[in-house]
């Protein structure tokens, strides 16, 4: 009955023999595991369920578990959910912990490679976390918890006295900038009237037409409901202005489908073929046409003043017409929200132009177009809609950052892909254009120039974020001048333009203006275009806006470090990139030179005119602050060259003439305090030199403006020399040109809310802003 051990040999365990079955020891009752609720599926079957997300019989069936957010029912299934909670919550104050601690460390530069690697992602779902200036608070708490101010400045509107805010991402602060330094050096007041650009005067209440008589013009009078009805074009002249749109705007503004949009013009006429049916679709394209019409044939004060008021006319009706289609909005109604904000943009309208494109982004949330397209659309729809989506977050990302105002739309929330441009895509599109080679066609223009500005927002945003985030060159007098710091900030930003300079490298060859000998596009070689003789006028446009789009959006990265205050060591790498902003302006300058001296692509081309206002205003700012630079004597060189655009440009942009004038005033008295200073510095420089992080002359334009005679100086800069006591020298300079600028005051000005800014001529056009 017992069982006997085997033989074995000396030293052996009982362990090391077998045991047979009978003596075997019973093995110890496993607990049953309580679970305070099965699964549906384990109910349904009456099996048994355990405490796993999806439970264990789900997983070997590959089914979905309806487990989920099981509701507490027992006191232990509160106590484990309560520990995990509490470890949860530990483990993201650990996370934050290391995120604050990674942030007080300035002198580190970025935090870590992986943050611009993030750029890279193709996918839509965003990378850029929170939008630049959305939550202040979050990025910029003091350790006493107070939020940091946003910086920015008090603007009046045309018509009214009340201020309203820019951010410092707009031109107004890189102009304060440098007013409020050459009022300080020059000691002399500049009335804003005379600094002002001629403006296009629109909804000014009254009519824009001449004094001929209206009967004469041939016209259509739409018939029905009063507030939509009026003298407008005949059949023949609307064919004419809608034509310009497919020659000119819709390659490089994706919003219609060139198929859709014409059956849609077929079906308003009436049998009898002399009138239509009010369209606010139509309406405003044709508005924005005859917009387009007045810069590209430049004709008698008359016709240009007829063709204004026809627009207004077109517009104002558009929105009537909008009226009855807000509460159900459909495709055509953010379509036409989204030309509307473009043309209010041209019409140098900044503030309506920015409230209407918060209407087209509502729009687009209450129409789900930033959402992936369900598959059982059909694709032409889808790509539509894909299209829209990311043609509307460009003009918002533009609009925002030039007014230095929050974004509009969330790329956080998007889940829509990027639109596709294949050669299916671009038969699918309703426009019909031959394939440019390279598996690019007409849309790869529109998909590289949605990448580019994904990755200038996401640079803003992550720039924007550590300024509120850390000590910053805005914190106070000492941190603007604190080469630690400013250097900081430059080393934060190699990585992301990295990136940048990573989709230069991706840009297809066929959207590449080539350059004479080695010369290579997109760069700031200053090497001469060779156009291509036999390219479709719509291509070469393509292909210059898109270099010139990179070139602008780059001066206004880098202007922040173009410096009016010294520092108290060197700063060699943000005065490299205070010079590549200097350089991207120049080789702008020069395209466009050479684009309008022998060509015709972009006559009349408003968007392009500002591109050159901006690249203008930075060359002069450079000047001022590095004299002694050897990229001044080239900058000086553009801003001349800048001029001679402007005066190009005055024959079809009736702005350009008077931008043209300004230019000249300020550039001569940026030359008169150089030369001041100049002429001083032997007398004044001692042993010591101004250090390289600096101008060398404002180091010392305290003593030097004692020494010096401003008065005769500025005398001989004829209307410069003006003061009749109602501001300051430069104050405002062109106060109402906007664009995208990333600019941080160096100087202690005092509080931006206290700066007492004239009436703009009391007229809307003097804000000159173009989409």
């Amino acid at each position: 009955m017992f069982t006997t051990f085997l033989g074995t040999t000396a030293g052996a365990t009982e362990s090391s023999a077998p045991l047979t079955p009978e003596a075997q020891p019973p093995k110890p009752r496993q607990k049953r595991s309580q679970v305070a609720r099965a699964c549906d599926w384990c109910r349904v079957h009456r099996i048994k369920c355990d405490n796993h997300l999806p439970c264990s019989n789900c997983r070997k069936r590959n089914g979905q578990c309806s487990q989920g957010e099981i509701p507490v029912r027992t006191l232990p299934h509160a106590y484990r959910k309560i520990e995990r909670l509490e470890n949860r919550v530990r483990e993201l104050e650990r996370e934050l912990e290391n995120e604050r601690k990674a942030a007080v460390k300035p002198s580190t530069g970025i935090n870590t490679p992986e943050t611009p690697s993030s750029l890279a992602s193709s996918g839509p779902s965003g990378s850029e976390g929170p939008e630049a200036f959305d939550s202040p608070g979050e990025h910029g708490n003091s350790p006493e918890g107070k939020k940091k101010s946003r910086e920015g400045v008090h603007i009046p509107t045309t018509r009214s006295q009340q201020g309203t805010w820019y951010g410092a991402s707009s031109l107004f602060y890189f102009i304060r900038r440098m007013n409020t330094f050459l009022n300080t050096s020059l000691q002399q007041a500049r009335p804003i009237d005379r600094m002002l650009p001629d403006p296009v005067k629109l909804f000014d209440g009254t009519s824009q037409t001449s004094a001929r008589d209206q009967s004469n013009r041939p016209t259509t009078t739409v018939t029905g409901d009063p507030a939509i009805s009026g003298s407008y074009l005949t059949p023949t002249q609307e064919e004419y202005f809608i034509s310009l749109f497919w020659q000119s705007l819709h390659t490089s503004l994706l919003v219609l489908d060139e198929g859709t949009f014409k059956e849609h013009y077929q079906s308003l006429w009436t049998t009898s073929g002399r009138e239509r049916k009010p369209s606010a679709l139509v309406d405003i394209v044709i508005a924005l046409c005859m917009q387009y019409n007045t810069a590209l044939q430049p004709g008698l004060e008359d016709d240009i003043n007829d063709i204004i008021a026809g627009s207004r006319w077109y517009y104002q009706r558009c929105q009537r017409l909008l009226t009855n289609e807000l509460e159900n909005p459909t495709i055509l109604t953010l379509q036409c929200h989204l030309l509307s904000s473009v043309y209010l943009c041209s019409a140098s309208f900044p503030n309506m132009s920015d409230s209407t494109c918060t209407l087209a982004v509502r729009t687009a949330y209450m129409l789900g177009l930033h959402l992936e397209p369900p598959e059982d659309m059909p694709k032409r729809e889808r790509e539509m809609r894909k299209r829209l989506l990311w043609t509307l977050y460009v003009f918002d990302s533009k609009i925002s950052m030039k007014l230095g105002r929050p974004f509009q739309l969330d790329h956080s929330d998007t889940t829509c892909s990027l639109p596709g441009d294949d050669r299916e895509c671009a038969t699918l599109s309703g426009s019909v254009f031959a394939p440019l080679g390279e598996d690019a066609t007409w849309l790869t223009f529109n998909l590289e120039n949605v990448k580019l500005f994904r990755m200038i927002r996401i640079t803003y945003t992550a720039f924007y974020k550590k300024q509120l985030g850390t000590t910053s060159i805005f914190d106070d007098q000492a941190s603007r001048n604190d080469p630690k710091i400013i250097e900081s900030h430059a080393e934060f930003l190699g990585p992301y333009i990295d990136r940048i300079e990573d989709w230069v490298k991706c840009v297809p060859n066929a959207l590449k203006t080539k350059r004479g000998g080695n010369g290579v596009p997109f760069s700031t070689d200053f090497t001469p275009l060779e156009i291509e003789q036999f390219a479709s006028l719509w291509l070469q446009r393509q292909r210059l806006l898109l270099e010139l789009m990179y070139h602008n959006l780059c001066i206004n990265l880098f202007r922040p470090f173009v410096r009016f205050a010294p520092t108290a060591g060197p700063t060699p790498i943000a005065d490299r990139i205070a010079a590549d902003c200097a350089r991207h302006a120049i080789a702008l300058t020069r395209i466009l030179h050479q684009v309008l001296s022998s060509t015709s692509i972009l006559t009349g081309w408003h968007e392009a005119s500002q591109w050159q206002w901006n690249a203008a205003m930075s060359l002069i700012g450079y000047v001022v602050a590095y004299p002694q630079s050897s990229t001044t004597p080239e900058a000086r060189n553009a801003v001349d060259l800048a001029i001679a655009v402007f005066d190009i440009w005055k024959r079809s942009i009736k702005s350009a003439a008077s931008a043209a004038a300004i230019t000249r005033d300020v550039i001569a008295q940026a030359d008169i305090l150089i030369k001041q200073t100049q002429d001083n510095q032997d007398s004044v420089q001692k042993a010591d030199e101004t250090p390289l992080g600096s101008s060398t002359w404002e180091a010392t334009n305290g003593e030097t403006l004692t020494d010096g005679n401003p008065t005769e100086a500025l005398t001989a800069a004829g209307d410069w020399g003006y003061n009749d006591g109602t501001g300051l020298p430069m104050q405002g300079m062109l106060a109402g040109s906007i664009d995208m600028a990333f600019t941080f005051d160096n100087q202690d000005f005092g509080n931006f809310g206290t700066l007492s800014w004239p009436t703009m001529n009391g007229d809307p056009g003097a804000q000159w802003i173009y989409g």
